[in-house]
């Protein structure tokens, strides 16, 4: 969408403004929006993702909520864990693992789980769903060699075996 007063831009700044029920939307690029005000201007820098992730994280450091532990640090960047509150993104890939205790009661919160599924297209739901399956069984079968329990381990096998044979199906038609 191009800006709706200069018609050169993409707008970046989107403004709905509804007065006694009539609405007015606004859709600017930063340029124009920094011309039209403050308003504008500030509605265009008011939202930042880092901003965003930022809040989320230091919901624990919030009012009435004890501070828990000390300078947690990552040991390849040296990032802290409050530096990485601050800035909302982290230093390197080591800091997933370094404040990883701190992350997974927040990801829990945040996305009710601590792995992200993710969205599954509805024409591929079945195969997707079937592939996911296979792999969980997969799982449970090598945990079931490695703990010897090999009646469980045959059924895990016949049941993949199953699988397999639906999923070549489907994928035959």
């Amino acid at each position: 969408m191009l800006c709706q007063e200069c018609k050169e831009r993409p707008a970046t700044v989107h403004f709905t403004k509804i007065v006694a029920g009539e609405k007015s939307e606004f859709h600017l690029c930063e340029q124009c929006a920094a011309e039209k005000g403050d308003f504008f201007a500030k509605a265009a820098q008011a939202f930042n993702f880092n901003h965003l992730l930022s809040g989320l994280l230091n919901m624990e450091s919030s009012p009435g909520v004890p501070a828990t532990q000390p300078a947690l640090r990552c040991q390849s960047c040296g990032m802290s864990y409050s530096q990485f509150t601050e800035l909302g993104r982290f230093g390197c890939p080591d800091c997933y693992d370094s404040f990883a205790s701190r992350l997974d009661p927040l990801l829990r919160r945040i996305q009710s789980s601590e792995s992200h599924a993710g969205k599954v297209p509805v024409r591929a739901g079945e195969q997707v769903q079937g592939r996911k399956e296979l792999q969980k069984l997969r799982q449970e079968l090598q945990r079931a060699v490695a703990l010897e329990n090999f009646e469980e381990a045959a059924q895990l096998r016949d049941k993949i075996r199953n699988l397999e044979q639906t999923l070549a199906g489907q994928e035959g038609h």
